[in-house]
Formats: C-alpha cells, sequence, structure tokens
C-alpha cells in the first residue's frame, strides 16, 4: 500500500536556498473535480506524465499510487485540461532531512511551499529557519484546490491567513 505522510508550511524567508540539491520544473493538471474523493492527477517533469491517485485518509497521511504513461497519451491528456499550476520544485537536504519547496508561477506566484515527508505522523520534527506557519490540511493550499482557485484570486480572508506569518 502507497501511503504519503506529509507536512506542509509556508516560507518566510530566502534561508532555504544555501540547502538546494536539485530542481525541476514541474507542470500538472487535475482530473478531478472535487476534494471530497479521489483526486486525480496528471505531471508533468521533463517528458515524463505520470497519472497519479490520491485520497486523504486522516490528519496528513493520504493514499498515494503513482504510474507512469506514455508521453503522447499525456500530451494529449494535459492539453484538455484547464485546471493546471507550473512550479518550480527544490530538493533540500536540511539536519539530514528531505524537504521540497514549491515555488509557483502564473497565477499562483509568489506563492511558495515547504513539504516534508515523514515515515509516520508520530516523527518528531525539527522546523528549519525558513518555515513559517504550518499549513498541513488547509484545502486552499493544496495543489487542486491552486489549480482550480489560483492564490491571485483569492479573497481577502485567505490572503489574512498568508499575510499573518
Amino acid at each position: 500500500m502507497a501511503l504519503e505522510i506529509e507536512r506542509r508550511f509556508l516560507i518566510k524567508n530566502d534561508n532555504w536556498k544555501k540547502f538546494i540539491t536539485k530542481k525541476i520544473f514541474i507542470e500538472q493538471g487535475y482530473l478531478s473535480k472535487s476534494l471530497d474523493n479521489w483526486i486525480i492527477r496528471i505531471r508533468l517533469t521533463g517528458k515524463d506524465y505520470k497519472i497519479t491517485l490520491k485520497k486523504h485518509i486522516e490528519s496528513f497521511t493520504n493514499f498515494e499510487f503513482e504510474y507512469p504513461i506514455p508521453q503522447k497519451d499525456g500530451e494529449i491528456i494535459m492539453s484538455n485540461l484547464t485546471n493546471t499550476i507550473k512550479k518550480e520544485r527544490f530538493f533540500l537536504e536540511v539536519e539530514k532531512k528531505f524537504w521540497i519547496i514549491d515555488r509557483f508561477k502564473e497565477d499562483n506566484f509568489p506563492l511558495e511551499i515547504a513539504e516534508i515527508e515523514l515515515a509516520n505522523e508520530e516523527e518528531g520534527l525539527f522546523l528549519p529557519s525558513f518555515i513559517s506557519k504550518e499549513i498541513t490540511g488547509l484545502t486552499h493550499y493544496s495543489n487542486f484546490s491552486l489549480a482550480n482557485n489560483p492564490f491571485s484570486e483569492w479573497k481577502e480572508d485567505y490572503l489574512t491567513t498568508f499575510k499573518s506569518n
């Protein structure tokens, strides 16, 4: 069984940049229409397409199943989606832990989100100096929600949460 145990945070400064080990560009889109059930995502990194099925289980644990698909199929599916996001993904190593920073583009700019995958929900976590507010479980920060309701279109109540860091 494929489980993803992940916590997410907003970022308060650029101190994370000194920990970068790798950078990629991601474009992804969604075939799902709601967060209420399985989320079906297509993702392009480089020339590789993958279909992912995700479903929230509890707290910050999800089912996650990911499968490669042929490039031609991926191109056709992606070209027929309107709810997509683009982002730069930075891989970091901090205190022997592996973090990801997503720096969103286009309608979700200048949003930046840090993520860390854990072995279990009880795992202790040292928060680096660049980490601000935890957003784990705040659905308006999910990639699915950002594809359907971009950061640039957020109402003031969401922005208040973002600015209070």
